[in-house]
């Protein structure tokens, strides 16, 4: 018999056994998907209302902040993330879709819509996402949010106005689901000022 009537055989044996071994691996651990928890927002009177219609942009973020991921600064410098557990959408889309939905029930402007609707708009607030991540402050963690936000005129593209918002939000406990309810207080406290600031700016721009 030849050699290669030999291997054939044993070639043949080898492969069955890998197959079958890979099926004594354990099941891929699922995946949790979570949305911003939502709330009832009282309408903020102390801010007046935005005459204006707004068009909000997703926010620019960087690459580890652009995706699903859920992120966190365990110490340091280091950022990782939440293992087995996902945003139901990219971040910054996450974001701006609850500015979207706070500024329309806290009735701070007659119009508001997002990039993707190309709906008339006389204002445009772009931003770059710096921060959307959980933090580890003294061993309890804390969700930070952090914007840059530009104000800008769409008549003649002119930036009105630029300011930086930071959030920091602590979690009541280290469990991700209690972590997530902290993205969402956050988030309802990033809208609340970031709707104070864009009222007060337009109010001092008054349309044409």
């Amino acid at each position: 018999m030849s050699r290669l009537a030999l291997f054939r055989p044993l070639a043949l044996a080898t492969l069955l056994g890998t197959l079958s071994a890979c099926t004594l691996l354990p099941d891929a651990e699922p995946i949790r998907v979570f949305l911003l928890p939502t709330g009832d927002v009282p309408a903020n009177q102390s801010t007046g209302t935005l005459r204006q219609a707004l068009r909000i942009h997703t926010p620019h973020a960087s690459r580890i902040l652009a995706g699903p991921r859920i992120a966190v600064v365990p110490n340091g410098n280091q950022i990782s993330s939440y293992q087995g557990a996902r945003w139901g959408d990219a971040a910054p889309t996450l974001l701006r879709d609850r500015l979207v939905e706070q500024f329309r029930q806290g009735g701070q402007a007659a119009a508001v819509s997002n990039e993707e609707s190309n709906l008339f708009a006389e204002l445009e607030l772009f931003s770059d996402l710096r921060a959307f991540q959980s933090e580890y402050i003294d061993g309890r963690p804390h969700v930070r949010i952090r914007l840059d936000a530009q104000l800008a005129s769409t008549a003649d593209q002119r930036i009105l106005a630029s300011r930086r918002f930071d959030i920091l939000q602590p979690a009541h406990s280290p469990q991700l689901e209690s972590v997530v309810d902290a993205f969402a207080q956050a988030s309802d406290e990033l809208s609340q000022q970031l709707q104070g600031w864009v009222v007060a700016v337009a109010k001092s721009h008054p349309a044409q």
